[in-house]
């Protein structure tokens, strides 16, 4: 009895690794271009190839090492302005992670503060898109956040390789590819009303927010102003 418990035990993780896996190929065709790009400009801002890279491993946040890239390559070297900047670009990780709060709260706090400093937009998408097709599963976020990371990495490291030979990859439309994933991700959970209704307002809001604010500050509003709405119209509901 024991020993088919642990079989099937075994089995479950290992197909919600495979599922891991499977569902964030996908994504991880749009991380690439990004990543090259990173290591290209990198370069272009007279950063070594060993800066640029060890940048993608320790702060592994796209849209800020881009931001403290363009802003080391403009001759702004204050450490506390490049910092501050780049906490503003990744306040919606706040949000993010207030969303996983009632399922990561449970974990180690080890795991945590791995599983925080692997938060991705991405990573958040797929894992709140597994959350509601079936359940929570720190293996899947912990696949999903892994992988995202080493070909984020990996591809740091193929742009700072290919810098003398491409100027910006983003210029094939490959990037494309990462808004077409979250929309693939987004379509199938707007199942009801309410998610219709949030869906269109945070949509316009972000629309317009984003011509008349500057930096990323439209993804913050659109955020907030979705809890907001969906939070009252769903009242006591239970997900509310």
């Amino acid at each position: 009895m024991q020993l088919s418990n642990l079989l099937s035990g075994k089995n479950e993780l290992a197909e919600e690794a495979w599922v891991a896996l499977r569902e964030c190929t996908p994504v991880v065709l749009g991380v690439v271009p990004f990543g090259i790009t990173c290591g290209i400009m990198g370069l272009t801002a007279k950063m070594s190839g060993v800066e640029t890279i060890l940048m993608s491993v320790f702060v592994f946040a796209g849209a800020s090492q881009f931001i403290g890239i363009t802003m080391l390559g403009a001759g702004i070297t204050g450490w506390g302005i490049i910092i501050l900047t780049t906490l503003l670009v990744n306040l919606r990780h706040l949000i993010m992670g207030s969303s996983l709060a009632p399922y990561m709260i449970k974990l180690p706090f080890p795991l945590q503060a791995l599983l925080a400093f692997l938060l991705t937009d991405e990573a958040y998408a797929l894992t709140i898109s597994r959350i509601h097709k079936a359940k929570y599963s720190v293996l899947y976020q912990l696949t999903v956040s892994t992988v995202l990371y080493l070909v984020w990495v990996l591809s740091t490291v193929a742009g700072v390789v290919l810098g003398g030979y491409i100027s910006d990859p983003l210029t094939w439309g490959l990037d494309f590819a990462m808004p077409a994933t979250f929309l693939v991700l987004l379509i199938p959970l707007l199942a009801d009303r309410i998610s219709l209704i949030v869906f269109g307002m945070a949509a316009v809001v972000s629309v317009f927010a984003a011509l008349y604010l500057p930096g990323k500050w439209y993804i913050i509003i659109a955020c907030l102003t979705a809890s907001l709405i969906g939070g009252l119209l769903e009242g006591d509901s239970e997900h509310a």
